[in-house]
């Protein structure tokens, strides 16, 4: 897998000029804001305060409109957090029928959007802004925001508790899924990671060695260049999903570069993106009862 610091999806292409690059984001945000739109006629949306027992976490909470209930979802956000992207994200799943909570990564240290302007992660100066963030959220960290995520969307009147949660993550925010299932064992009945890093590591505390503790089925959609840095790494997931006994699903995405789900990055492979989202709510569907 790839290294969760690092999203060469959003790295700007040295040979997109300035105004041709302006044209492609007015485009993709046009389309962002039709479908925005669309689902905004039947989803309501909500920035919501979380009291976590790190602080008060910012998040944006999603649910159709009516009372429901509906299960619950927690997205993980890639390293740049809580944004429109995620935000559109949030609004879409909700418009499929759950209760949708997604959090900015990096509240302890500063409300979400937590970057202003415009970002590269070519710029050294523009990557170095992300160091003290990302050294905020930790493996313990994790653990207790997942729990403190799970009761706030419990606590909804629109969630229906007596069904399974489910969780997803992107980039990073795969392993953070993975934590997740970990902490809240009995709530997770299914998990989906998204080009995420650092599922798989030597270190003691790797996520994969989380999975026997956990009780969701799972999908994993990686991304076709992590793989070709690191082939080894799906066999290794794979193995641990099998010797855990966790249902699951280890795919690569041929073609698709790693940030390839997410709206904005120059590496948006819509077609892939709309496939990985169906299996997604495929998974959901089949899981969350």
């Amino acid at each position: 897998m790839c290294d969760d610091d690092i999203h060469p999806g959003l790295i700007v292409d040295p040979t997109v000029s300035r105004r041709s690059f302006g044209l492609m984001a007015a485009a993709v945000a046009g389309v962002a804001a039709s479908a925005a739109h669309a689902a905004d006629a039947a989803v309501v949306e909500t920035d919501v305060e979380i009291k976590t027992a790190d602080g008060t976490a910012d998040a944006a909470l999603y649910h159709p409109q009516g009372k429901g209930p509906w299960p619950a979802v927690l997205i993980w956000p890639d390293i740049l957090s809580l944004r429109p992207a995620f935000r559109e994200m949030g609004r879409r799943l909700a418009a499929a029928g759950y209760v949708v909570l997604v959090p900015n990564l990096y509240y302890r240290a500063k409300r979400a959007p937590v970057i202003d302007g415009a970002f590269s992660f070519a710029n050294p100066d523009d990557r170095a802004k992300l160091t003290p963030l990302r050294a905020t959220v930790t493996p313990e960290g994790t653990a207790r925001d997942a729990v403190a995520y799970l009761a706030f969307l419990d606590a909804q009147p629109q969630t229906a508790g007596k069904k399974k949660a489910g969780v997803q993550g992107y980039c990073m925010g795969g392993p953070l899924a993975f934590r997740t299932a970990a902490a809240v064992p009995g709530r997770i009945g299914a998990v989906a990671s998204f080009h995420g890093g650092g599922l798989v590591t030597d270190a003691p505390d790797s996520p994969h060695l989380l999975l026997p503790g956990t009780k969701a089925e799972y999908l994993i959609c990686v991304a076709d260049n992590d793989d070709q840095k690191d082939p080894a790494g799906k066999d290794k997931l794979k193995a641990a999903l099998d010797a855990a006994h966790r249902p699951s699903k280890v795919e690569v995405y041929a073609g698709a570069a790693h940030g390839w789900t997410v709206k904005g990055s120059e590496v948006y492979n819509e077609a892939a993106a709309e496939k990985a989202w169906a299996e997604l709510l495929a998974l959901y569907k089949r899981a969350l009862v």
